[in-house]
Order: structure tokens, then C-alpha cells, then sequence
């Protein structure tokens, strides 16, 4: 060893010397400790999903009930209208000289009825000073009775021209947003012509299909009007998504239930009923109704604490002994991005690592006893 090297060492010699004199302790080396748990069960809420399309409660199809040329389309697609509004009007002059037809003809029976009555009354007095026979009396008390029935059936042809008329001007049946509007100003227009659809839109339904092991109590055989509506009752509020998962603020309730099994797909045709106040909803949105299905008595872990290879995956159980041992586990997904449930492959009571499990190996030491600093 030269000198330079014999230098070197008594100068580090001499600084761990110095530091040791000053009371300064060296770092010492603490192994890493991974976060475990104890599998316990729980109760826990599922968020449970289902496809569904909107539709108005009181969609309308809205068709002509006369044929005519349509002259004025009063509405734009999308508009909100209010009950009792103008939304198409035909044109109305054929109409109208079928009312004024109607109501000549009906002034000239009533002109005949007159008559005819005048006749009556003239030959009742004549036959009770027997002076005419009881055939003309009845004859004309026959004339008569035929004239009231004209002017009956005059009556009958204005109201239905009065009604053809009324027809010409298309009204809202119901509140709610305007459709798509195929015609144009201009087009003739029929009875088997389609207008638009009109969705009554304050409160929307939300169409889906639910599994049967969901709703068995209410589709049992022997359930009772009384046990379906109860069991509607007591189902949680629902939820609807939007595609782009914007959540609806307003809340719904499960409102209805098919009652039959499709033989097919096994599941029920299921509505939900959502309030649209703003007129946000529209027919036809296809979304997400979020059922939060509560799930008692589970055991659930942290996804943390999976590890997945390949089509299985293991969770690492803590031994006595503080080494780690994998076990595969079968999981239900809960729905929350965080947790699962565990169907099989734990107990309660066990031990798992929640925290650095992908980093464990098999037999490995995850619990180290806690280092105590010395005084």
C-alpha cells in the first residue's frame, strides 16, 4: 500500500470517529412493510346499468283528417308548444262551401218542415170536424215526421262540415316538443299523410330490460297486483346517463314492469319514469338507467389487491410466518372503479396484501416487526 492509499484511509477512519463523537447515528437499513388487510363482509350498494331509449309519455303522431293543399306550417322542429296551440293549417275553402252547403240545405228543410207542419196541424182540426179522412190526416202527419228527420239529417251535415272545417287548423293534443317535419308549405296533404310526432315531454320514459332473477318477487307465479306495486315501491331511485356520461340531475322511479319472460333473451321489458321540467329529455336519447341494487353480507377487498395473469387472478394471502402465498379468487365487479367482491378463493379472517401485491413473490416476507429507534 503507497502512501497516497494509506492517507485516504486514515482520513475516512477519522471522520467516522468524528461523526461517531458527535452523536450522530448512521442510517440503518429498514426493510419495506406492504399494506394488508382483514377480509371482513360488508354490506355494499352495486350500481347496476342497463341500455335504455327515451320515449314521451304522450308521444302523438300528428296526421291530417282531411285531405287539402297545406297552406301554413306554424311550428319549427325541436319548439316547445303548449296544449291547444296551431301547429299545421290546411287549406279551408272547400271546407267552408261544404259548410255553406250544408247549412242552405238545412234552411230549406226546415222551410219543408214547416210546411209540412202547417199541413198537420190543418188537417188534425179538419178530421176532429170530420171533414177530411183519417188517410190524409195521416199522410200528412207522415210528411211531417219525414220533414223533422230532413232537418235532423241537414243538422247532422253542418256539424260534420263544421267539424271538416275545424280540421283544417292541426292543434297540439298535448304539451310537449315538436318532431321531425317531413312536409312543406305547398304539399297536399291526406289523412294517411305523416305530419310530425309530437312527444309530450314532461315526464320521459326510459325503456330498458331488466334480468328476471332481479324482479323474481314480483313475477312469481301467484304475486298480486298489490305485491308488484309494492315491490315497485320499495325498488331505489334510478339514475340516467347520457351517452357522453352526463348524469340527468333529476332522479326517476321504475315505474312499470312487461310481467312476461322473453322465452329468448330471459329478461323484462321495464320503464322508468324520469320528470322534465326544463325540457332537456327528448324521445329518442339513448342512455344508461342506473339501478343502485343494494348487496348484503360480502366480502370485499380493494382491486389494489388483485393480481391478474393472464385469466386468473390471485390475491397474495399473509401466512403466519409474514410470507406472502398467491390464491386465485373468482370477483364480481361492484361497479365503483375501486373495490370487488370476492365470490370464492378467501375467507374472513384472511390476510391479504392491498398494497404492492404486483410487486410480491411467492414465499415472500411482506410483515417486518417495527424498528425501534434506540435512545
Amino acid at each position: 500500500m503507497n502512501m497516497k492509499q494509506i492517507t485516504t484511509w486514515v482520513l475516512l477512519l477519522g471522520t467516522m470517529v468524528g461523526l461517531t463523537a458527535c452523536g450522530l447515528d448512521i442510517p440503518k437499513e429498514v426493510p419495506t412493510s406492504y399494506e394488508t388487510m382483514k377480509v371482513k363482509k360488508q354490506d355494499v350498494i352495486i350500481p347496476l346499468k342497463f341500455s335504455a331509449k327515451l320515449k314521451g309519455q304522450s308521444d302523438v303522431t300528428i296526421t291530417p283528417q282531411v285531405s287539402g293543399q297545406l297552406m301554413q306550417i306554424c311550428v319549427s322542429e325541436g319548439q316547445q308548444v303548449r296544449k291547444g296551440q296551431t301547429l299545421f293549417v290546411i287549406d279551408s275553402r272547400n271546407a267552408q262551401l261544404e259548410l255553406e252547403a250544408a247549412q242552405a240545405n238545412l234552411s230549406a228543410a226546415q222551410a219543408q218542415e214547416n210546411s209540412a207542419k202547417l199541413e198537420y196541424e190543418s188537417n188534425k182540426n179538419l178530421f176532429e170536424k170530420k171533414i177530411v179522412s183519417r188517410y190524409m190526416l195521416d199522410n200528412s202527419e207522415n210528411s211531417y215526421k219525414q220533414a223533422q228527420a230532413s232537418v235532423a239529417q241537414a243538422w247532422a251535415s253542418v256539424n260534420r262540415a263544421k267539424v271538416n272545417l275545424g280540421f283544417c287548423t292541426i292543434t297540439a293534443p298535448v304539451a310537449g316538443a315538436i318532431g321531425a317535419i317531413p312536409v312543406r308549405t305547398g304539399d297536399q296533404v291526406s289523412p294517411a299523410t305523416h305530419l310530425t310526432i309530437l312527444s309530450g315531454n314532461l315526464t320521459m320514459d326510459a325503456e330498458f330490460s331488466v334480468t328476471e332473477d332481479l324482479v323474481e318477487a314480483s313475477v312469481s307465479s301467484g304475486a298480486t297486483k298489490e305485491d308488484k306495486e309494492k315491490y315497485l315501491d320499495e325498488l331505489p331511485d334510478v339514475t340516467f346517463v347520457m351517452k357522453n356520461g352526463t348524469e340527468y340531475p333529476h332522479k326517476g322511479r321504475i315505474t312499470s314492469l312487461t310481467g312476461v319472460v322473453d322465452a329468448a333473451t330471459g329478461s323484462l321489458g321495464a320503464k322508468a319514469s324520469f320528470p322534465n321540467p326544463d325540457g332537456h329529455l327528448f324521445s329518442g336519447i339513448q342512455g344508461t338507467v342506473v339501478l343502485p341494487y343494494a348487496v348484503p353480507e360480502v366480502m370485499v377487498i380493494p382491486q389494489t389487491a388483485l393480481v391478474r395473469l393472464q385469466d386468473k387472478q390471485l390475491v397474495y394471502k399473509v401466512q403466519p410466518d409474514s410470507t406472502a402465498t398467491a390464491v386465485t379468487v373468482k370477483t364480481e365487479d361492484t361497479g365503483n372503479g375501486q373495490d370487488v367482491i370476492v365470490i370464492s378463493g378467501l375467507q374472513v379472517g384472511d390476510q391479504i396484501v392491498t398494497v404492492g401485491a404486483n410487486n410480491v413473490q411467492e414465499g415472500q416476507q411482506v410483515l417486518f416487526p417495527e424498528v425501534k429507534s434506540e435512545k
